[in-house]
């Protein structure tokens, strides 16, 4: 059975920080291309970060500059750190994994962002 957890989301004041976690199981996730998403209350869901299995990265222009995703091969997880961050940055973000024939999406782990 395939499962994508997303942990790490929370309440944050503007400029701070926030660790995301995706830890996978029932995919193979060495050739799997990672990525997160979000998606904020009233709007489309939009891609906020990818990984491919070579380890190339792809950021939103949004987020480009403040936000790294990674990878650890041993703990099939994928991470998303979000820096210096913004109201508009407040949304349900969602793991996801592509390129294994069909698309899998965790439940999602809800980020604040407010003062």
């Amino acid at each position: 059975q395939v499962q994508l957890v997303e942990s790490g989301g929370g309440s944050v004041q503007p400029g701070g920080s926030l660790r995301l976690s995706c830890a996978t199981s029932g995919i193979i996730f060495s050739i799997a291309d990672m990525g997160w998403y979000r998606q904020a209350p009233g709007k489309e869901r939009e891609l906020v970060a990818t990984i491919n299995r070579g380890g190339t990265t792809n950021y939103a222009d949004s987020v480009k500059g403040r936000s790294t995703i990674s990878r650890d091969f041993a703990k099939n997880t994928v991470y998303l750190e979000m820096n210096v961050l913004k109201p508009e940055d407040t949304a349900v973000y969602y793991c996801h994994a592509g390129g294994l024939g069909r698309d899998y999406w965790g439940k999602g782990t809800l980020v604040t962002v407010s003062s």
